[in-house]
C-alpha cells in the first residue's frame, strides 16, 4: 500500500478540504482528488465524504484512521532507523520551525548547541505552514518542533515565549497618535492574510470582538504581503517575528486589545527524550532569556 497516499489522506481529512491540503503537500486539488480515488479502489472502500462544504471521513474512515496513523509512524520509524544504519549516523536531531524562528533563532541556538554537542548531527528544515511542524512530529519525520501552539494531543509541548500580534498598515494611515490598532477596525477594510494557516491566529484574535474580515488571500511571502500594504493595497496583521527588520514602508503598531501567538518546542509525547535534546532544550532557554528585552519588530 503506498504510503503517501495515506499520508495525503490523514493531511486531507485533518484538515478537512484538498484546497487546504494541496497548499501542505504540494500537488494540485484535481492531483489529490485522483489520487483518493485511487486510494478507495484500490482498498475497496469509501474513506471521504465529499460535499459543498469540504471533506469529512465516512464511518469506515473513521474506523481504520486510528490504524492509518500507527502505519504511518511505523513506516517513519523504519525508514528513519534504515537511514540511520546506512548514513552511519551517531546521533542526529531533525528539527522543524518555522522560517521566521528558523532566521531570527536557529543560528545562535545552534552555535551554542555546537559547542556544548559537537558530535550531534543537525537536520534544520524550515517551514511556512502553522500546522505541518505538528504533522511531520506525528508522523515521525522530525524529532524537535519550534511553532505556535496548537490543538495537537500527541505533542509534549513547552511553552517558550508570547510573541505580539501587530497590524501592518500603510505609512500614511491616521493613527491620530494612537500607539495601538483596536482590533475592530480592521472591520470593512481589504485585510491581505498572510499564507500558511495564519489565518488560525488571526481569526481566533478576531473572534474575541466578533470581527468579520474583508478577507484577501495572498499566496506570498511575508515581506511580499508587507509590501503590498505599503503600496496601499490593504492591511495586515502579523506576529513579532515575522516582521522583524522588514518595516521600512509601514506602520507596525501593537493591536488592542493585547494579543499574542505562543511559541513553543515540541516533542513526541510519550517518547524517550534523548540526552542531545535535553541539551538542545537548555540552549533554547539560555538563548530566550537573553531576548527577554525585546520590545517589539524593529
Amino acid at each position: 500500500m503506498d504510503s503517501k497516499k495515506l499520508e495525503i489522506l490523514v493531511t486531507a481529512a485533518d484538515l478537512g478540504s484538498f484546497t487546504k491540503a494541496s497548499e501542505v503537500v504540494g500537488y494540485t486539488q484535481s492531483g489529490l482528488t485522483h489520487m483518493m480515488d485511487s486510494l478507495e479502489r484500490e482498498i475497496g472502500i469509501t474513506l471521504l465524504r465529499r460535499d459543498h462544504s469540504g471533506i469529512a471521513l465516512t464511518e469506515q474512515g473513521q474506523r481504520l484512521m486510528p490504524a492509518i496513523r500507527e502505519f504511518l509512524r511505523a513506516n517513519a520509524n523504519l525508514e528513519n532507523q534504515i537511514r540511520d544504519i546506512t548514513e552511519q549516523r551517531t546521533q542526529s536531531i531533525r528539527i522543524a520551525a518555522y522560517s521566521s524562528i528558523a532566521m531570527h533563532w536557529m543560528p545562535e541556538i545552534l552555535y551554542r548547541f555546537r559547542r556544548q554537542c559537537p558530535d550531534v548531527n543537525v537536520d534544520l528544515r524550515m517551514v511556512d505552514n502553522a500546522l505541518e511542524p505538528f504533522e511531520l512530529l506525528d508522523s515521525g519525520k522530525t524529532d524537535v518542533i519550534f511553532a505556535s501552539r496548537q490543538n495537537y494531543d500527541n505533542c509534549a509541548w513547552t511553552p517558550l515565549y508570547e510573541e505580539k500580534m501587530y497590524a501592518i498598515l500603510p505609512r500614511d494611515y491616521p493613527l491620530h497618535g494612537r500607539e495601538t490598532f483596536p482590533l475592530e477596525e480592521f472591520a470593512g477594510k481589504e485585510f491581505l492574510m498572510p499564507y500558511g494557516r495564519f489565518d488560525i491566529e488571526v481569526n481566533a484574535a478576531m473572534k474575541q470582538v466578533e470581527v468579520k474580515l474583508n478577507e484577501k488571500p495572498s499566496y506570498v511571502d511575508d515581506e511580499t504581503v508587507i509590501r503590498m500594504v505599503g503600496r496601499g493595497l490593504g492591511v495586515s496583521m502579523m506576529s513579532e517575528l515575522m516582521i522583524r527588520g522588514q518595516i521600512d514602508d509601514v506602520l507596525c503598531v501593537p493591536v488592542a486589545p493585547r494579543t499574542i501567538r505562543e511559541l513553543g518546542m515540541g516533542l513526541r509525547r510519550g517518547t524517550n527524550t534523548p540526552e542531545c535534546v535535553l541539551k538542545l532544550k537548555e540552549c533554547v532557554l539560555q538563548f530566550l532569556r537573553g531576548c527577554k528585552g525585546s520590545s517589539g519588530p524593529a
